[in-house]
């Protein structure tokens, strides 16, 4: 079992957390926002009011000890460099970064860390994928055979509920949030009775093998 430690607990940073728990890792969760906090507290190991920012305070929680880290701060660019930075001085050797800007991805680059993430631009990735009819919006490795994946819902799956599908027990995947892209509004958790339309996509979390057959039965329905 490896421990997470995720600072910002927007839509992104909750959905990665939520996922790497329901996987059974040590997560611990960390925002100033006490609502999100409250929100994301039954999904993780640890939930804690306090800013990412401070060595101190991440040191506190036991961040030290974390096999990896994600920061997502929304667009305060100051506040992801500086969690970034303290992470980097407890010793955390791989921390992925949600970005906001192209200066902003080449400066946690110079930082060292390990993958940017830049929501708006993968954005613009996943309208091609849609017109294109090609599966894979976007995919974060986030440890030894476990990752995050965004994909376009399959041409099988649409008009289907995800209770219809059972996609845990037959892919061995979790379906741990819906983006509904004609308003770009991330439904977390989903709702299991809620068919899915062509204009979703699922973020998904699972071993990679199992990511992989997911990837390959989405391909081969649009052929």
């Amino acid at each position: 079992m490896d421990r997470f430690v995720i600072v910002g607990l927007g839509n992104f940073g909750s959905s990665v957390a939520e996922a790497l728990y329901s996987h059974g890792h040590d997560v611990i969760a960390v925002d100033i926002d006490e609502t999100a906090v409250d929100d994301i507290a039954p999904h993780c190991s640890r939930a804690a009011v306090g800013d990412g920012r401070e060595t101190a305070m991440l040191e506190e929680i036991g961040a030290e000890e974390a096999d990896a880290a994600v920061v997502s701060t929304g667009d305060d660019m100051t506040a992801s460099i500086l969690a970034t930075m303290a992470l980097r001085d407890l010793g955390v050797d791989r921390v992925y970064v949600k970005v906001i800007s192209d200066d902003h991805a080449r400066i946690m680059r110079q930082l060292g860390v390990t993958e940017t993430v830049f929501p708006e631009r993968d954005s613009g990735v996943n309208l091609a994928s849609r017109i294109s009819e090609k599966g894979v919006v976007n995919y974060v490795r986030m440890g030894r055979n476990l990752s995050v994946q965004e994909l376009v819902v399959p041409e099988d799956w649409r008009g289907h509920t995800l209770r219809e599908l059972d996609v845990r027990a037959t892919y061995n995947v979790s379906v741990v949030a819906i983006h509904d892209t004609t308003v770009d509004e991330m439904i977390v958790p989903p709702d299991p009775d809620e068919p899915l339309e062509r204009t979703d996509t699922l973020i998904l979390a699972g071993p990679d093998h199992a990511l992989d057959a997911v990837t390959e039965m989405a391909n081969a329905s649009t052929e």
